[in-house]
Formats: structure tokens, C-alpha cells, sequence
């Protein structure tokens, strides 16, 4: 079987795809994680990683309907793929598997 493997930011993006659902599109996934992560990225950036996550198979997208707000312009939604979700769970498991390896840590206050 051929494992598929992302980046940290590509497996941010594909989360967000997963959490907005049908809302997923490139400025909706900016201010998906700038909300919840308080973290600044930039749409050139969320765009590229969007269109590598379906070159992966991982997500998928189709173009909705235009609209005077956007100039007439329309909005590419993604949406997550069962490839994508599995993936997604199996980062999970893998990252829970670790986390219990990982010896209880006490953090002194420097």
C-alpha cells in the first residue's frame, strides 16, 4: 500500500477542509485557522496546498455560482475525500499512540 504523507501545514489545511464542510474554500480556510489557531497564513499559500491535497486525491473541488459580492467571480469549494478523512485519522491514531509513549512531563516555569 502506498502511504501518503503531509506536511504540517498540509495536514492544517486538510483539517479545515474537514471542519468547514461544504463552506470549504481558500479565504474561509484562512480565517478557519487564523480564528481557531490565532495563527496568520497566507491565501496564496492555503490555494497552492489546496490544489497539492487534490493532486493527492485527498480532497476534491467543484466551482460554485457566481455572485455580484464577488463580481461576478465564483468561489472553488473543496471537500474533504474518504482518502482524505482515513488519512486524517490515521495522523490521529498515530499521534495518540505517541503521546501515551511520551513520559508525563513536568514543565518548571523558567
Amino acid at each position: 500500500m502506498n502511504k501518503a504523507y503531509l506536511g504540517e501545514f498540509e495536514e492544517l489545511v486538510l483539517t479545515m477542509v474537514g471542519i468547514l464542510g461544504e463552506e470549504a474554500y481558500g479565504n474561509a480556510v484562512v480565517e478557519e485557522i487564523e480564528k481557531q489557531l490565532e495563527r496568520e497564513v497566507n491565501l496564496s499559500a492555503v490555494h497552492v496546498t489546496l490544489y497539492r491535497l487534490e493532486d493527492k486525491g485527498l480532497v476534491k473541488s467543484e466551482m460554485g455560482g457566481a455572485t455580484s459580492t464577488r463580481g461576478g467571480r465564483r468561489k472553488r469549494y473543496f471537500a474533504i475525500t474518504n482518502a482524505g478523512l482515513s488519512l486524517l485519522r490515521d495522523l490521529q491514531e498515530n499521534r495518540i499512540k505517541l503521546w501515551k509513549l511520551l513520559p508525563d512531563l513536568k514543565f518548571s516555569n523558567l
